[in-house]
């Protein structure tokens, strides 16, 4: 399972490593189609690279700063710097494919 990220630990998420953020809605058709596919990423790739989600209903802040306008919009980070930006639904091996050429 992936973890959640707020405004209040996202440094502590995101500042060292590769890791990825799905930023969704629970009202987003899309998103539930997303949210599988990252919580097995975050199963295959633990230990390797972060993977969190990030309610922009709750956290209207975290997406404002990184420009998220469309959900789901899947954001890759290495050690604190976003690196690569998806927007719309993504296939597991396009993520993982994103996330390895950072690792």
């Amino acid at each position: 399972m992936s973890a959640t990220v707020t405004k209040d630990n996202f440094n502590s998420t995101v500042s060292e490593g590769v890791s990825l953020l799905d930023f969704w809605a629970p009202w987003c058709g899309p998103c539930k189609m997303q949210g599988p596919i990252v919580d097995e990423l975050a199963e295959e790739l633990k230990g390797k690279a972060t993977i969190a989600k990030v309610n922009v209903d709750e956290e209207p802040e975290l997406a404002s700063q990184f420009g998220v306008m469309s959900i789901p919009t899947l954001i890759v980070f290495k050690n604190g710097q976003p690196v690569d930006k998806l927007v719309g639904l993504q296939s597991k091996d396009s993520l993982k494919t994103k996330i390895q050429n950072q690792l």
